[in-house]
């Protein structure tokens, strides 16, 4: 399951430094344009940055409540990017969004992110 997770926290992490710093650019632009036809703007994608960040370092805390709380951030995203992708862009562009939510689902915390509150 620590493959699981690395790969899970590398892919987002690459993802989400991209969103907030801007280094490749071309991915960046691309993003960035997805953004602005789905209606968001910059601050948005800004707001996307620190929950990605987020879930891709909690994740790694198998012992708290910090892990599934982590895991549920990553969900958020996913699920918010897989809506957009679907209905203002192409399944194709939303394959990240789904290969995330699929990486989540493997991941050894998602039971108690997907419990219904108060269920153990």
């Amino acid at each position: 399951m620590i493959v699981i997770i690395a790969l899970l926290s590398a892919f987002v992490l690459f993802a989400i430094s991209i969103k907030l710093f801007g280094w490749q650019q071309f991915i960046f632009e691309t993003q960035l344009a997805m953004f602005l036809k789905y209606g968001l703007n910059r601050r948005i994608m800004a707001l996307v940055g620190p929950v990605g960040l987020f879930g891709a370092v909690a994740i790694w805390d198998r012992s708290s409540w910090l892990g599934p709380l982590g895991g549920l951030a990553l969900l958020g995203t996913s699920l918010g990017a897989i809506v957009c992708h679907l209905a203002w862009g192409t399944w194709k562009e939303g394959v990240p969004a789904i290969a995330t939510l699929s990486a989540i689902l493997l991941w050894p915390g998602h039971g108690a992110v997907l419990a219904a509150p108060g269920r153990t």
